[in-house]
């Protein structure tokens, strides 16, 4: 079986297990810094472009603060999400906050704090404007949805007319013609179609149509649309053999379409701006666990440290993560294993009938591909408690930037007085 290559060695891993025992999220500094960077070179011909690292696919704000420097904002979906953009020193300009189904409170506190708001419903000006007291931000942008099943090709990528989010083409229109009498100034224009895509078309196909949108904004209401947001979408090859994305090409293709769209409407100020989450952090995180049971029934099965507390993704979706058994890279893979947590669920498995190397008790297993995703989903089902992530720095030491939970962390949010003086926390 093809094999990825990991960022941790196992001499590293014994180290940090001197202190920091598994499970627990490692992510990559150098490798997040080096994908920030070639984002950025990709889309160096637009001017106004800037990356706004999707907060809810690994909310720590260490990792906040290197996306910062490397110069990107937040994309945000919920009120602690603006919180921590806050915390982080993210400033006007820097945080986008693209909700759906929003508490009044959360839309005032977007406001407060600068931050863009990306309204996903027509509906939503007038209950926005009453949050604010009757005033409208000076920038608005609105979350566009054309509806139908969209196409890549031949195959079928994700079915917006099944989505919860965003507008139609005629209420969107309409929306922009609201906006634009009750004041607002600057526009933006966001859609989200398809998710993990690993194919170089999707981001130029998709800004061929917020392109012409803009364009047709402009002929029939009369606004210039300042940015355009093509969100997220762009995805990662968690299969080995799997073709990745070449984010240097996926740039050309909408500089192209830019140039065939909008420059000739008079247009070609418009910023691009992007909320990737997946493609910015996934690669660059791996859940770390160690092999501590072995039983042999109808099937082989490793039970491992980590469970789907931890990582959900298989359990919820079926999803394929890759695993590395560290040390035993060029080993055989002669052996097939279920990887399983230990939840009361039958669905906590990390890996089903994968050929992989012999395992022994004590083995350290490396999860790739958990840097988004990961961490942020995790749950406390069975009383289990989240991991610590900690920060594989460039200069190879290791830093915490979140402990473990503690069953006091569980039990923090009884109030009863009396059951922690039972338990003695």
């Amino acid at each position: 079986m093809a094999e990825k290559k990991t960022f941790v060695t196992l001499g590293q891993l014994q180290e940090i297990d001197k202190k920091f025992p598994t499970p627990y999220h490692l992510y990559d500094e150098k490798g997040i810094r080096e994908n920030a960077k070639r984002l950025y070179e990709a889309f160096s011909w637009n001017k106004g472009f800037k990356e706004f690292f999707a907060v809810k696919a690994t909310p720590n704000p260490y990792i906040l603060d290197i996306l910062h420097e490397m110069g990107c904002g937040t994309d945000c979906s919920s009120m602690t999400e603006l919180m921590m953009s806050k915390a982080c020193d993210f400033k006007a300009g820097e945080i986008m906050f693209s909700s759906n189904d929003t508490p009044a409170e959360e839309f005032k506190y977007a406001n407060e704090i600068n931050a863009i708001i990306n309204l996903d419903d027509i509906t939503h000006i007038e209950y926005l404007e009453n949050a604010l007291d009757g005033k409208l931000p000076d920038t608005i942008c609105c979350r566009y949805n054309p509806g139908g099943v969209f196409k890549l090709g031949t195959s079928i990528m994700d079915n917006p007319g099944d989505a919860k989010y965003g507008m139609t083409h005629e209420q969107i229109l309409e929306a922009y013609r609201i906006l634009k009498s009750k004041g607002v100034k600057h526009f933006g224009i966001h859609s989200f179609l398809a998710s993990n895509t690993v194919s170089n078309e999707y981001y130029p196909t998709l800004a061929k149509i917020l392109f012409e949108l803009a364009v047709e904004v402009k002929e029939k209401v009369g606004i210039d649309i300042e940015f355009i947001n093509l969100s997220g979408g762009v995805g990662i090859d968690y299969r080995p053999d799997q073709p990745k994305n070449d984010i240097a090409v996926i740039g050309e293709g909408v500089r192209k379409v830019y140039d065939e769209v909008l420059t000739p409407a008079g247009l070609g100020n418009i910023a691009i701006y992007t909320e990737l989450g997946r493609y910015m952090l996934a690669p660059y995180g791996c859940l770390v666990t160690k092999a501590i049971h072995e039983k042999h029934t109808h099937k082989e099965y490793i039970g491992v440290d980590a469970c789907a507390a931890n990582l959900m993704r298989p359990a919820i979706y079926g999803a394929y993560h890759h695993i590395t058994v560290a040390g035993k890279e060029n080993s055989p893979c002669d052996h097939v294993y279920d990887v399983v947590g230990s939840l009361c669920e039958n669905c906590d498995k990390f890996a089903i009938d994968r050929e992989l190397p012999e395992i022994n008790k004590g083995d350290f297993l490396i999860i790739h591909d958990t840097g988004a995703h990961g961490f942020s989903m995790g749950y406390n089902y069975n009383g289990r408690l989240r991991s610590a992530e900690l920060l594989l720095k460039e200069d190879g030491s290791v830093q915490m930037i979140r402990r473990a939970e503690t069953p006091k962390d569980y039990f923090a949010t009884f109030d009863y007085t009396d059951f922690y003086k039972k338990l003695d926390l």
